[in-house]
């Protein structure tokens, strides 16, 4: 016997045997994906947003229980790519998807089963080995009639592992989806992750994220496509607890450019003033922020422009 399967063996004579694994949410655009991660997470760690494809990268957010640990994907949505960026977005999914233990598709309970919910539960017959979970979510947006309804049709979709009705926002039901989940994933000898570790995102990435989720709020729909962010620098401020942090905005045209600064500048300064309120916090103290707006022309469709940003 080996020491892991020692540890498993010591893990697995207590009341409740010691899981951990890799879960990963799918769904439509604006279904509660990244909200759901930050509420089991307990902390921000996936930007939410009304915009479809808001999530560009596999967020990892760790929930830590006394008998498991559920490592959360955020992915982004599965989507029929127009651009070099949406290959590579599908590409991450894949990938993604076909190393994780559970797949959860969420379903708002607000809406009735439609195309792009059932082209996803399609795409889930391509990841055999993983577990599959159907979330109804924000129940607490809906009748209990329109509940139950939607957990029926939910039902005849496929065979779920589990089917469970939650609102991330209320807190409902929470504590019994992550139970559940620990009770899907693999015996583990011992956490995968640190138990202090919420997210592997580095601090860049994150203020990163802040800042592109403080641009999107309020631009048309076309735009959010365009737009990536780029934290060039971050400094301490000497003599004083302060950091500096410069950031460029990218958009793929001038255009874009003027929506995205405003006249005279007054929707940038809205952009700054929303992702400070959000950085600090999240660094314990006080934030200079530069942002400048610059152009880089179809950075969505060019392969080098698409590596700098970190696709």
């Amino acid at each position: 016997m080996t020491e892991d399967d020692q540890h498993t063996e010591q893990r697995t004579a207590g009341v409740k045997a010691y899981r951990a694994g890799f879960v990963s949410f799918v769904g439509r655009p604006n279904v509660g994906k990244s909200t759901l991660t930050n509420a089991l997470v307990g902390e921000k760690v996936a930007i939410t947003s009304s915009k479809p494809q808001t999530t560009r990268r596999a967020i990892r957010g760790m929930v830590h229980r006394d008998h498991g640990q559920l490592i959360l994907v955020d992915t982004p949505g599965i989507h029929r790519p127009r651009t070099l960026l949406g290959e590579r977005l599908n590409a991450l999914v894949e990938s993604t998807l076909g190393d994780v233990d559970v797949i959860g598709l969420c379903l708002p309970a607000t809406e009735a089963i439609g195309p792009g919910d059932r082209f996803i539960n399609e795409q889930l017959d391509h990841y055999p080995r993983a577990k599959k979970v159907a979330i109804v979510t924000k129940i607490d947006q809906a009748r209990k009639p329109a509940v139950a309804a939607q957990l029926m049709a939910v039902q005849e979709m496929r065979q779920w592992d589990l089917i469970i009705p939650v609102s991330a926002v209320e807190g409902i039901q929470l504590d019994t989806l992550t139970d559940e989940l620990i009770k899907l994933v693999p015996l583990s000898p011992a956490p995968l992750y640190p138990e202090d570790a919420r997210t592997d995102e580095t601090m860049e990435e994150r203020i990163a994220e802040l800042i592109r989720e403080a641009t999107l709020e309020g631009v048309h729909e076309e735009l959010p496509h365009s737009v990536a962010v780029l934290v060039e620098d971050m400094i301490e401020r000497e003599g004083e607890d302060l950091l500096e942090i410069y950031a460029s905005v990218f958009v793929e045209r001038d255009s874009q450019k003027g929506i995205i600064i405003g006249k005279a500048g007054s929707r940038l300064k809205e952009v700054g003033i929303a992702a400070r309120a959000e950085i600090e916090p999240l660094l314990g103290r006080r934030v200079f922020l530069s942002l400048r707006v610059k152009v880089a022309k179809e950075w969505q469709r060019d392969a080098k422009q698409l590596g700098r940003l970190g696709f």
